[in-house]
């Protein structure tokens, strides 16, 4: 049963990077230099890619706060209630450049598992589930969860033009890095295996077996990336 939670959880996943703006990426890049200018934002406005990148990536760091929140009342280990503030920090800076372009915010209710996306909600909740079975199964939740955010924002750099918005997205990765060693090294002391689905497993060894990275991009939007970690709480 638990088994197919997860399979749920993973068609989802594939649910939301076809609906998700870095979808199209590489049909742009595929396009002509003229239409690739056509696309780029002025100084006052974004490209619709860029709209719908900031919606999408506020949603999904709100998803991982909630899950990380719910996993935490489930098992009480430090690192879920931890990386969730971190968490919480990274939808609030895309939230601040939502307000600064003018554009709708997503998030119409701060509640843990409600979101506009009715794609989150789902995944919000296979997620909850599969993690909840065992300890195991909830790292596990953690260390897919910021590869596939570092997945997205790599895939959204490639693309995005707006300086704010690439300086943002650069430490929300880093923030990812850094959230996925921590929970990767749990994976490891607990004798369990990980293999990752998002990233290549030559990027994902590149991260996890690399040291903690710290510091900011000047950006008065930015938010702090530090490493968290966890605890052996109750299983």
């Amino acid at each position: 049963m638990k088994n197919s939670i997860f399979k749920t959880a993973l068609v989802t996943f594939a649910i939301l990077a076809v609906s998700s703006p870095y979808a199209v990426a590489g049909k742009w890049n595929q396009q002509s230099s003229t239409s690739t200018d056509t696309q780029t934002a002025t100084t006052s406005s974004l490209t619709s890619f860029e709209s719908d990148s900031l919606k999408f990536m506020r949603e999904e760091e709100k998803l991982a706060r909630d899950v990380y929140l719910s996993l935490y009342d489930v098992w009480g280990m430090p690192i879920f209630q931890n990386i969730a503030d971190s968490e919480q920090k990274h939808t609030d800076s895309v939230a601040s450049l939502l307000t600064k372009y003018g554009i709708e915010d997503p998030v119409k209710s701060d509640a843990i598992g409600e979101y506009t996306d009715p794609a989150f909600t789902e995944l919000y909740h296979a997620l909850v589930d599969y993690g909840s079975y065992s300890y195991e199964q909830a790292l596990k939740v953690g260390t897919e969860i910021e590869e596939l955010d570092i997945a997205d924002l790599n895939n959204q750099l490639n693309i995005v033009k707006k300086s704010d918005i690439q300086n943002v997205y650069s430490n929300l990765l880093k923030g990812s890095r850094n959230h996925l060693r921590s929970f990767y090294s749990l994976v490891v002391d607990g004798g369990f295996e990980y293999t990752p689905t998002h990233i290549s497993q030559e990027e994902f060894d590149a991260i996890v077996y690399s040291e903690s990275e710290t510091g900011n991009i000047n950006d008065t939007t930015s938010t702090s990336t530090s490493t968290t970690s966890g605890g052996k709480g109750r299983r």
